[in-house]
């Protein structure tokens, strides 16, 4: 049978470990802070040490035959937290938001299993990695990422506007157009327009607000771009 005092140095180890990463969160105000990294990473903790360590707690004879397949709950944990990471992904108009948040818990569950395995040198550098991601590789991140980049596709009545009226509306938002599609149906006249555009993310509802407004839009699909 495992040591008691050894499995609850791993459920600590992996509840400590689990909050470093969510101070990080809850510093940031991300939608996941403090309290849900430090219990993902208990729980991920408490089921690497059942997984391992249950059969021991059983009483089984010596002459019983038993199978046990330790990986089976930790691959469980992998997917249950899937599912709990897609929770903090927001959709905020055209962005998205909560990414880093959702592969913060993915990171939180794996170090709480490798603590509940013992492995606390893995667990340690994991966390030591994952705060150094968070917090100093997020002020060399390029400004760049601050730009939103968004597929518009645009169907207009025949009597539309020229296209440079659209420039120039597209461009009090902000936005820079890449190259233009151009299609015309000379059944009832009608264009197609697509293009690419770029601006910032914080005003990606001026970008809707502005194309709405344009006299003869009928229809108006926006995507977000591959960067």
């Amino acid at each position: 049978m495992g040591n008691t005092a050894e499995l609850l140095t791993r459920l600590a180890i992996g509840a400590i470990l689990g909050s470093v990463i969510g101070y990080e969160r809850h510093v940031h105000r991300r939608p996941a802070g403090l309290r849900t990294h430090l219990l993902v990473g208990l729980a991920s903790t408490t089921f690497m040490i059942v997984s391992t360590h249950f059969v021991y707690f059983q009483h089984y004879a010596k002459e019983d035959l038993v199978t046990v397949d330790p990986s089976r709950i930790a691959a469980s944990v992998v997917t249950g937290v899937g599912f709990l990471g897609g929770g903090a992904i927001l959709r905020s108009g055209l962005n998205v938001q909560g990414l880093t948040t959702a592969a913060g818990l993915w990171l939180v569950a794996a170090i709480g299993l490798s603590a509940g395995a013992g492995m606390y040198l893995v667990s340690g550098v994991a966390t030591a990695i994952g705060v150094v991601a968070l917090t100093v590789m997020r002020k060399l991140e390029r400004k760049e990422d601050d730009v939103g980049r968004y597929r518009v596709t645009l169907t207009l009545d025949a009597a539309a506007p020229p296209r440079a009226a659209l420039r120039e509306a597209l461009a009090a938002t902000g936005a820079t157009v890449g190259a233009t599609e151009y299609e015309r149906r000379l059944d009832d006249g009608r264009v197609r327009i697509a293009f690419q555009a770029r601006l910032p993310r914080s005003r990606s509802d001026e970008l809707l607000d502005a194309l709405e407004r344009q006299p003869g839009v009928r229809r108006i699909q926006v995507e977000l771009a591959a960067p």
